[in-house]
């Protein structure tokens, strides 16, 4: 029988060949999926063998990640802001970036309570639930275009214990107004930014299994931006922020969008690559 060992080193080999970036993170991870352990519990087992079921599945693992499937959508699951999201190929796998969004919205409500707040494109649900479970007083409301993706975000926050504090709606902001919607103080999307030239350039693991509207604008990158910021300034409270994330290089183009729809107070925010990746601005 092949040990853990074993089993990681062949593994490694195997997705190094095919061109995957960290093979040996890569191999670890999906082998701890399998065996229902930390990575670094691995270390502690590395003579232990593997039954015929889990070598069965391992493979069935690995071969997938060889073909650029994207880790998260083999093991089905990602990390949040210390949550557990469940993941498909319905919504685009939430990021670390996104995390210093969700921290800046955070730090702005100072923990105050009976704050309404409007998720524009919440894709797996990552930054509803994460601002949920970390102020429970909010009354927050999710949109989305996919259906698919709605079943994603409600099934992560019956997870996390905060489906009573979504109301997720299917609703395309290209296409409809916000009129049935109360008057928020805070407004966030980390929208398609990705133009439709650079798309192609992409990341195999993003352009050939991500959801491509949930990537790309098909356009200039900006669409999105534009249409929010009309649509946004006139549901707002007294003093209400808009919320962008944004890609490298686009920070100058959405200042002027903001200012263009009377946005002030615009604040740009860093990622830990120093790019510009989070922008905001009141009415």
């Amino acid at each position: 029988m092949i040990t853990v060992l074993e089993s990681i080193n062949l593994s490694t080999n195997y997705l190094a060949q095919k061109g995957i970036e960290s093979p040996r993170t890569n191999a670890e991870l999906l082998l701890a999926d399998i065996l229902k352990c930390k990575r670094l519990d691995l270390y502690l087992s590395f003579d232990k063998p593997l039954e015929n079921a889990e070598v069965d599945k391992y493979r069935e693992y690995i071969k997938r990640r060889g073909n650029f499937e994207p880790l998260q959508y083999i093991t089905g699951t990602v990390e949040f802001y210390g949550l557990e999201l469940n993941v498909n190929t319905d919504v685009l796998i939430p990021r670390p970036e996104t995390e210093i969004l969700v921290e800046n919205i955070l730090h702005h409500l100072k923990n105050e309570g009976n704050k309404i707040i409007l998720d524009i494109g919440c894709g797996s649900g990552n930054i509803c639930i994460a601002l949920a479970a970390n102020i429970p007083s909010l009354k927050i409301y999710s949109t989305d275009s996919s259906e698919g993706a709605l079943n994603v975000s409600k099934q992560n926050a019956e997870k996390n214990s905060v489906l009573d504090k979504i109301e997720f709606i299917h609703h395309n902001i290209l296409t409809e107004d916000l009129n049935q919607f109360p008057e928020f103080d805070v407004i966030v999307s980390n929208p398609p930014y990705v133009s439709s030239d650079e798309f192609s350039s992409l990341q195999k693991e993003i352009r050939d299994f991500e959801p491509r509207k949930a990537v790309t604008d098909d356009a200039d990158g900006y669409t999105f931006f534009k249409v929010i910021s009309a649509k946004s300034f006139s549901k707002f409270k007294e003093g209400g922020k808009l919320f962008f994330e944004m890609a490298q290089g686009q920070s100058r183009e959405v200042v002027e969008i903001m200012k263009t729809h009377n946005y002030k107070n615009i604040e740009i925010i860093k990622d830990y690559q120093k790019i510009d990746r989070i922008i905001f601005g009141e009415i």
